[in-house]
């Protein structure tokens, strides 16, 4: 199908700070964004607690903790590093898609401006997302889409999908069916992978799209890449983790400009692949991972992603930092 027009090619991730429905809104009041993704849903929402589920911002280069005054949003641009524990939303699905509905009938009208409403859970479960979506945009003017978080490093026990070919197999077999039964009027639907280090995880995941073909791929675009999982940022040299985790080690993902490299190398290697086969040719690439300025903006459309997200650099500066990646501050 048509992907829904971003323009400018230019969102925030699915993060922290696009959780409430404030966020939301300052999101798609910003005429700097050309869509707005939510925060990642359950259909019941995820049990959040403040004591366990934390992040915080980091300078690369020293690893110096950001100042304990500086709220989110008026972070130093020396700590263009993030390291989080979080898991997904504690608010549920339903509860987002009655905020994008209260948004759309808000005083700025955008009719074009999509929302991508990022869930996750298991495939039986996305299938019911997928259908409470799709519901959802028989009652609004606004493309809706939906993104599939099979990335998360941050769930006990629980590895990200994208990693391994039969739970991704699982995933696209759920969507390959869902897609049949929605027809032409179907929403467009995307999966976010985690960072991949290794030719055969790549080929991994082009194999399950290749597979899910029948004959067209269900996936219409690819999210690369989420947080770098198993990365550590201690608050002394004494050994003690910055923050907190559901094991008590502060081991989490970690984002920003130390991860643009090697979201810039998954872009282009993901590209280059798709680009192999006539079958996937037509996904799309959001491309995310320390993007903050301009430069940044192009570095990741010059390797093939179609629409650049924003994650770190909006927890540090606000949604002002969209204008100025665009260079029209």
């Amino acid at each position: 199908m048509p992907q829904p027009s971003i323009d400018p090619p230019l969102i925030n991730s699915s993060n922290p700070w696009a959780t409430t429905l404030e966020d939301l809104q300052q999101l798609f009041d910003c005429p700097h964004t050309g869509a707005v993704t939510t925060r990642t849903s359950l259909l019941h929402g995820f049990e959040h607690d403040s004591k366990i589920h934390q992040h915080t911002f980091f300078s690369p280069h020293d690893h110096s903790l950001k100042p304990t005054d500086a709220n989110d949003g008026c972070v130093p641009a020396v700590h263009s590093a993030s390291l989080n524990t979080l898991g997904y939303s504690p608010i549920p699905l339903g509860t987002y898609l009655a905020m994008v509905s209260k948004i759309l009938n808000s005083n700025i009208k955008r009719p074009s401006k999509p929302f991508i409403v990022s869930v996750t859970g298991s495939a039986n479960a996305v299938r019911e997302c997928y259908q409470k979506i799709q519901r959802a945009q028989g009652l609004i003017e606004n493309p809706l889409c939906m993104e599939i978080n099979l990335s998360c490093p941050n769930i006990p026990d629980k590895p990200p999908p994208a990693y391994s070919g039969s739970s991704l197999a699982e995933y696209l077999t759920v969507l390959a069916k869902e897609m049949k039964t929605a027809g032409e009027g179907r929403v467009a639907v995307g999966i976010k992978t985690p960072p991949y280090t290794y030719n055969d995880q790549f080929q991994t995941l082009i194999n399950a799209l290749l597979a899910s073909c029948n004959p067209t791929c269900p996936v219409d675009f690819i999210t690369a890449v989420n947080t770098l999982g198993s990365s550590l940022v201690l608050a002394d040299i004494d050994g003690s983790p910055a923050i907190s985790s559901a094991t008590g080690a502060g081991i989490g993902g970690m984002a920003g400009s130390p991860l643009h490299p090697l979201a810039l190398g998954n872009v282009r290697t993901i590209r280059s692949m798709l680009d192999q086969h006539e079958q996937l040719k037509c996904i799309d690439i959001i491309g995310i991972g320390g993007v903050s300025d301009k430069v940044g903006f192009d570095r990741m459309r010059s390797v093939g992603a179609k629409v650049v997200g924003v994650g770190t650099a909006l927890g540090r500066e606000g949604v002002d930092v969209f204008e100025k990646i665009l260079g029209t501050a």
